[in-house]
């Protein structure tokens, strides 16, 4: 399953240059693990980190302007680094399989001459198969909606960074004129209707472009989750779905089709998941007269069921993310904000182990990624699993990983938990 390796983000509110994990040209850095967690003290961007993939997610579904208005962030103005005049860039290093070759992603928005916001440069890149240093060759290269794309899985062109802008227009000349005839069978000079969209949501529907197509998917499937209880107390009218939505108020659904779809299978699953949540021993679903859904739950000692609109939030917290990685088809990419919330702390370094086995799980299972300020939790973690997110004296945020701090891989080594560790502030800066 495709895995981000690296993540940059740049002028995103308080993260003005932030880096986690390896970049194309940051091959020295450790790669993201497959479970991550970032942890931090309140108001030092622990949100914000999380909102900066959905952003990414939304800028995909419904293009650059509207994003910037989604779930409450009130424009572009106020989601650029206050005080800074630059664009705000993102830069995603991924593989599709474990093998493969990296690619990385590159998207700088900015406003126009309107004051609207654009997208000014997108990129793809990935260097070609044995070539292990220099520049990765470009397949995707788009400045304000125009530009140069590649077919296939090989070609691409290697472009002076330096000289960007004027390079990629000259050569988008050069092609159309024929004067690059070898390089023209391969390669389409693009003009999108409208530059708030990005190039990926259309080229990457298009299937002489593999490789945007595979980028396009994986972005569509990332599942972040901002599940509220309330959400999942609602009732949906009966049928079946696929997959649990980011805010959850579709879980008997989910339970419904699976019940459905994986009759033999989903028994074992919700014994698994009854097991799993104090006091519950079965879990499933009724139907009422009007066509509702019912979720219905057996609470040990208890006769009659109880319903999801009767149960603690911290029940429906920890059904949810159980259910949601027994999913069939699991997103390639989990995103979680403050799992703790609502949990009885003693459920905690359960919950972190069934993230960390489900992601690295040998059927390939999400890769996830978690914020909390909880130490229970993190006390079942590794220090290369843990950023430490901070404010430094400019108001900006910087992050480091735990594995950084030598004292601490030692102490974790001998056996003290981490979580521990953080709450005796070894984890602060020295």
């Amino acid at each position: 399953m495709a895995k981000i390796e690296g993540f940059r983000i740049k002028n995103f509110r308080v993260l003005r240059e932030v880096t986690l994990g390896r970049l194309w040209n940051m091959q020295q850095d450790e790669t993201l693990t497959p479970m991550t967690a970032v942890i931090g003290k309140n108001g030092v961007g622990k949100s914000t980190l999380f909102d900066a993939f959905g952003f990414l997610a939304d800028c995909l579904k419904s293009g650059v302007e509207e994003a910037c208005d989604a779930r409450g962030r009130g424009g572009f103005e106020r989601i650029r680094a206050q005080g800074e005049w630059g664009p705000i860039e993102f830069e995603v290093y991924y593989k599709e399989v474990g093998n493969a070759r990296p690619i990385t992603y590159e998207l700088i928005i900015d406003l126009d001459e309107d004051n609207r916001p654009f997208v000014l440069k997108e990129r793809l890149r990935q260097r070609r198969k044995g070539q292990k240093h220099g520049r990765p060759f470009s397949f995707l290269m788009l400045n304000s909606g125009k530009g140069v794309v590649w077919k296939g899985e090989q070609e691409g062109r290697q472009i002076d960074e330096g000289k960007g802008e004027f390079d990629l227009f000259r050569f988008m000349e050069s092609i159309k004129a024929g004067d690059a005839q070898e390089e023209s069978k391969e390669t389409d000079v693009v003009e999108l209707e409208d530059k708030r969209k990005l190039g990926i949501a259309t080229l990457g529907s298009l299937k002489q472009h593999p490789r945007i197509s595979a980028f396009r998917k994986f972005i569509e499937g990332w599942h972040l989750s901002y599940f509220t209880p309330d959400a999942a107390r609602s009732l949906p009218l009966a049928g079946p779905q696929k997959h649990l939505n980011i805010h959850g108020d579709n879980l008997g659904n989910v339970v419904q089709f699976m019940e459905r779809e994986h009759p033999k299978r989903f028994k074992g699953i919700l014994n698994r998941i009854a097991g799993k949540i104090p006091g519950i021993y079965k879990i499933g679903t009724e139907k009422s007269n009007d066509g509702r859904l019912l979720l219905r739950f057996n609470d040990k000692g208890f006769e009659d069921p109880f319903y999801a609109q009767q149960m603690s939030d911290g029940t429906l917290k920890v059904f949810a993310y159980l259910l949601l990685l027994e999913d069939p088809i699991p997103p390639p990419f989990l995103c979680i904000e403050e799992p703790e919330n609502g949990l009885y702390h003693k459920l905690l370094e359960s919950l972190a182990r069934e993230f960390r086995e489900h992601a690295t799980g040998r059927k390939g299972g999400s890769q996830v990624f978690i914020t909390t300020h909880q130490p229970y939790f993190v006390d079942a973690l590794e220090p290369d699993e843990v950023w430490i997110l901070e404010k430094s004296s400019d108001g900006f945020s910087i992050i480091r990983r735990a594995s950084e701090n030598e004292l601490v891989k030692s102490m974790v080594a001998e056996g003290l938990p981490l979580g521990g560790l953080w709450y005796s502030d070894y984890l602060d800066p020295r």
